[in-house]
């Protein structure tokens, strides 16, 4: 159906948030998104200020028979949040954060950022399992599973989340809790965007810093295999606040480099006794590892992945890291065509291994993420970029222990993909995905096709 402007004036008496079309002069700023790579044109977006605006929009969409993308932080490196003549949901305007110190939780709105929530949780010497990254936007990061610094002492992000608001395909507005749409409450743990439009989230949250240990440590390129064979063996019994994620980048300097960071969920000196095997190890250029502001750690790794360039990512998990897998990785690093591009091993561990695959939508208990990471500016070539990124996916393949982190799913894995991302929990998701989303209303994400009746 074309979308005429008589329609989309009909929505304005029941739609309080903005209203951007393409005619309007913010429209190219409005429908732009992280991976600069994703260049879409939707029909219309609509930034909502509450839940009802949220479910006008989808009511609208259903109305104009359009198809409906939705946006979180609009960090998600497939650009699934947008779509070509879609109606996209952008609740970059839904900001609002509420702490209860006393209760320990916190209530934070779609459009939230990490860098933000961690600001109003540290205010009172709180958190929770967040990403890596504070650009990244807490609805997907969730939705999707949510591993991160504290996920040792904690558990993964969807293990600290107690409750959420969703708007359904048909518009209803429903609270999932574990007492509440059990059933819808367990699919989001990690189901995607598959549900619904979460529109706010209730965290769990615990005592951590102001201060805690953390921090990187940086060794030559040319020590990698040792320094990565070093890791792969530590990671199996360091302590369980103690996550370490171990990353080859290109320095600013143009030189290769092996870099381990980490970060104790715990005591400082707790900390600091923990990491001394990692500054003891090797001969590194730089060591940065020491007493660290909780929200100093959890920009430690902003600028391994800053808006503005074309990016393109693969992932798969790891069972352990092996010398076989490592003499693969390391040699495929020597042929990266980015400086800006980057390899990374992050640990699935302590508290959020110790929870069932079955427990939440997210499966992946265990193991060892594996992300290929492909970043270059604007203007540069993108064909020696993806094809550094695929050559380097399938030489690891073979070490693949199976699963997928859904949030790193690219524009081109297919269906099979998402079946794997979603592993053993697939077959339950899509009978949930049935019963609330019947006509697939939901489908610009990594899609659970709804199972057939009976």
């Amino acid at each position: 159906m074309e979308l005429t402007a008589a329609s989309i004036q009909s929505l304005a008496p029941r739609f309080n948030g903005r209203i951007i079309t393409p005619i309007d002069p913010d429209y190219d700023t409005a429908r732009r998104v992280w991976n600069v790579m994703i260049d879409r044109r939707p029909a219309l977006i609509l930034q909502p200020r509450t839940a009802a605006d949220v479910q006008a929009a989808v009511r609208f969409s259903l109305e104009q028979r359009l198809p409906l993308a939705v946006r979180g932080g609009a960090h998600g490196v497939a650009g699934m949040g947008t779509g070509d003549n879609a109606l996209v949901i952008d609740c970059s305007l839904m900001k609002t954060i509420s702490v209860d110190p006393s209760a320990r939780t916190a209530r934070a709105e779609a459009g939230v950022k990490w860098v933000e929530f961690d600001a109003a949780t540290q205010a009172h010497g709180l958190a929770t399992t967040g990403g890596t990254v504070g650009d990244t936007g807490i609805a997907g990061l969730t939705l999707g599973g949510g591993f991160g610094w504290l996920e040792g002492a904690f558990g993964m992000t969807v293990d600290n989340l107690l409750a959420a608001d969703v708007v359904l395909a048909d518009g209803r507005l429903v609270r999932a809790s574990a007492d509440e749409n059990a059933d819808l409450f367990w699919a989001i743990r990690g189901g995607g965007g598959n549900f619904g439009v979460v529109t706010a989230f209730e965290y769990r949250l615990h005592a951590v810093g102001p201060t805690i240990a953390g921090g990187l440590i940086i060794h030559p390129y040319p020590a990698a295999r040792e320094v990565l064979g070093f890791y792969g063996k530590f990671i199996k019994t360091a302590p369980a606040p103690l996550t370490v994620g171990a990353a080859l980048v290109t320095g600013p300097d143009g030189n290769k480099a092996c870099i381990l960071a980490c970060a104790y969920a715990g005591p400082v000196e707790e900390g600091l006794k923990a990491v001394r095997p990692l500054k003891e190890f090797g001969s590194p250029v730089m060591d940065m590892i020491g007493p660290i502001p909780y929200v100093g750690q959890q920009g430690l790794l902003e600028q391994a992945a800053p808006p503005g360039n074309r990016n393109y990512w693969k992932a798969e998990f790891i069972s352990a890291v092996t010398d076989s897998f490592l003499d693969t990785w390391v040699d495929s690093f020597a042929a990266v065509a980015s400086p800006l591009s980057f390899l990374l091993l992050f640990p699935i561990h302590g508290a959020a291994a110790r929870v069932a695959p079955e427990a939440t939508a997210f499966p992946l208990r265990g193991g060892v993420h594996v992300g290929i990471y492909g970043a270059w500016k604007p203007g540069e070539a993108d064909d020696p970029n993806v094809r550094w990124v695929r050559d380097t996916w399938q030489r690891i393949r073979p070490f693949a222990s199976g699963g997928l982190y859904v949030n790193e799913i690219n524009a081109d894995d297919g269906q099979d993909r998402a079946r794997q991302a979603f592993g053993g929990n697939y077959a339950r998701l899509a009978v949930l995905k049935a019963k609330y989303d019947p006509t697939n209303v939901f489908r610009f994400n990594a899609n659970i096709e709804p199972a057939a009746a009976g």
